[in-house]
């Protein structure tokens, strides 16, 4: 696990990035080109080495309720991704993933070679081997972090 110095070294890295100062002691860091509503890439940063980024939308990172991901465990290369990834999704005013009445298929896939389709069906995320249904999930975030967990990754 980072240390607090060595996550604020890394983050202090990225110069789109400006500090913001918050209270107990945490930092923010914003990203103040962003084209969406969302300023915050690092959210409370805590001297204890806990923290989040902003990463809705980005696909393989399970987000809690306001799309944040705890980089408490990250690893330097792990934070610099998610950084990076957060950047690029605050830069354009492009949402992924909106869950509307338009059909998105994606296929993912393990290291063995097997395939997974994702496909967004009636408000519903589903996950077929085949043509079999291998489950069913409320949102792209319950079904991304399901195929993860099982080791498959999203195949561009």
């Amino acid at each position: 696990m980072l240390t607090y110095e060595q996550k604020l070294s890394i983050i202090e890295s990225f110069p789109e990035l400006t500090k913001k100062s918050v209270s107990l002691g945490r930092i923010n860091f914003q990203y103040e080109e962003s084209l969406k509503e969302k300023k915050n890439v690092v959210f409370h940063l805590h001297p204890n080495g806990n923290g989040f980024v902003y990463a809705e939308g980005i696909r393989g990172y399970k987000t809690n309720d306001k799309g944040m991901v705890n980089i408490r465990d990250f690893s330097e290369e792990d934070l610099r991704i998610i950084i990076t990834k957060s950047i690029e999704n605050l830069s354009t005013d492009y949402t992924p993933f909106v869950e509307n009445d338009e059909e998105v298929e994606e296929i993912w896939a393990n290291k063995s070679g097997q395939i997974l389709k994702l496909i967004s069906e009636m408000d519903m995320w589903n996950v077929y081997a085949g043509e079999n249904l291998d489950g069913t999930f409320n949102s792209y975030g319950e079904a991304a972090e399901y195929l993860d967990e099982e080791g498959f990754s999203f195949k561009e």
